[in-house]
């Protein structure tokens, strides 16, 4: 899309992890993007100003790693949110969030990939950005995990990752899961060969088989995109 105005940002580390469903969701309200690919070699801009909110990707890397373009990520985060600019995270997005606000990221008490059950916290805000009534599964690929940074307020968690998303003031929401996950996204990844992710298969069950994957989604998938519409109109729009 065109470089307009108020238009949202999107930093997207890895050529394989895109928006998906944010992209759809956008589109769908009409909400002008840029998008900046750093894999593709598209430096992240030096600065939030201009745009209207700030969504990071996913990646199958740490946050924790030495890349330049992760550290100017939490660079635009922390600009973002002292300018009251949204700023939206989902897994290594929401990682970045917890360091940039100075919570650590550390491997994770069991590695979660697949669709897992969360659970909401029993607050006034974990209601608005989630909803009333049990969370649906969510869609989960990470090793590592973040802790909780100053003044972020947890809203979730899930049997073996203590903080699955928190929320800093109204409209900065960190994620662990994957909520922009859509039916291309989970074809591609669940076919995956890559050896960390084959060898944990056989040792922790919370690490699911792509076609345990697949078949789940038949049910899954639609409710977490109902869960995204959701999580996305209050970031975007404060519904």
């Amino acid at each position: 899309m065109t470089d307009l105005p108020h238009s949202v940002l999107i930093l997207q580390h890895l050529s394989n992890d895109g928006p998906a469903y944010l992209a759809t969701w956008l589109a769908a309200q009409g909400v002008p993007y840029r998008l900046f690919n750093t894999e593709a070699g598209q430096a992240y801009p030096e600065s939030i100003q201009g745009y209207r909110a700030l969504a990071v990707l996913g990646g199958e890397i740490s946050a924790n790693d030495e890349r330049p373009s992760l550290r100017q990520a939490e660079h635009l985060i922390r600009e973002a949110i002292e300018a009251d600019v949204p700023v939206l995270g989902h897994c290594l997005g929401g990682q970045l969030m917890a360091r940039a606000l100075g919570a650590r990221v550390v491997a994770s008490p069991a590695p979660e990939v697949g669709w897992h059950d969360m659970l909401a916290a029993a607050t006034p805000l974990a209601k608005a950005w989630f909803g009333e009534g049990p969370l649906p599964r969510v869609f989960h690929w990470h090793f590592e995990a973040f802790e909780l940074p100053p003044g972020a307020v947890s809203l979730a968690s899930s049997p073996v990752c203590p903080h699955q998303a928190f929320a800093l003031g109204e409209r900065h929401l960190a994620m662990q899961f994957h909520v922009e996950l859509d039916a291309t996204k989970l074809a591609a990844w669940s076919l995956s060969q890559a050896a960390d992710y084959l060898r944990a298969q056989s040792e922790f069950p919370t690490v699911h088989g792509g076609e345990r994957m697949r078949a789940e989604s038949a049910t899954a998938l639609p409710a977490q995109q109902r869960l995204a519409d959701r999580i996305y109109r209050r970031w975007l729009l404060g519904d």
